[in-house]
């Protein structure tokens, strides 16, 4: 059982590494794709020569989310079973609506064309995305009742972080800020992901080390 919830920190840190470094490798083969202006889910739309390894890793990205979930309950349970709670529903909602969802539901190459898999990806995607941002906060809730200021601190600070990437992200493509610093899409959300991730992150490799 220890060695099942060891292998639950490795899930987790793939899903979070493998999230950016898979995007950016999948990116080199996909000439008309550009990392700073586009996001992420745009690797997987009909058009897209990756669409195949990018849904197949999308898919494969949220079951590891999933099968890290117990080291992570059992991590935190003992601090605030409440807290830990909500933890895990946020992180489980990310894994389905912002990863396994995009692998079925594709955006398309061009935001003006809608349908129905794009509008269930879009509804999937933001759900999964607004709750996982306070991850962070959550985690710095149960390190301060931990007393643990140090991680407590990280958390709040990568939190802060995270809700300022994800407001560019979200201004991004709005055609007031079009031809601007803020007109960079892939950029804030890759930035937004890093901070979202980086206290899961630590968290993985001090309990993985234990």
């Amino acid at each position: 059982m220890e060695k099942l919830h060891s292998y639950g920190w490795i899930f987790l840190l793939t899903a979070m590494a493998g999230d950016l470094l898979v995007s950016w490798f999948l990116s080199l083969f996909y000439s008309e794709y550009n990392c700073l202006k586009m996001s992420i889910s745009a690797l997987g739309n009909p058009s897209s020569p990756v669409r195949v390894p990018f849904n197949i890793w999308m898919l494969a990205e949220g079951i590891l989310f999933l099968l890290a979930l117990p080291a992570v309950d059992r991590y935190f349970r003992s601090i605030s079973g409440g807290i830990t709670t909500v933890l895990i529903a946020f992180i489980a909602v990310f894994a389905v609506g912002a990863c396994i969802f995009t692998c079925f539901f594709s955006v398309n190459e061009s935001r003006d064309v809608v349908t129905v898999a794009s509008k269930i990806h879009g509804a999937g995607s933001v759900t999964g995305f607004m709750l996982f941002l306070f991850v962070p906060l959550l985690m710095a809730g149960l390190y301060f009742k931990d007393h643990n200021g140090t991680m407590g601190t990280v958390s709040i600070v990568c939190f802060v972080l995270a809700l300022v990437f994800f407001t560019l992200f979200v201004m991004s493509d709005k055609p007031h800020f079009k031809g601007t610093f803020v007109d960079n899409e892939g950029l804030w959300q890759r930035l937004n992901l890093l901070f979202m991730y980086l206290p899961l992150a630590i968290t993985s490799v001090i309990a993985f080390s234990k």
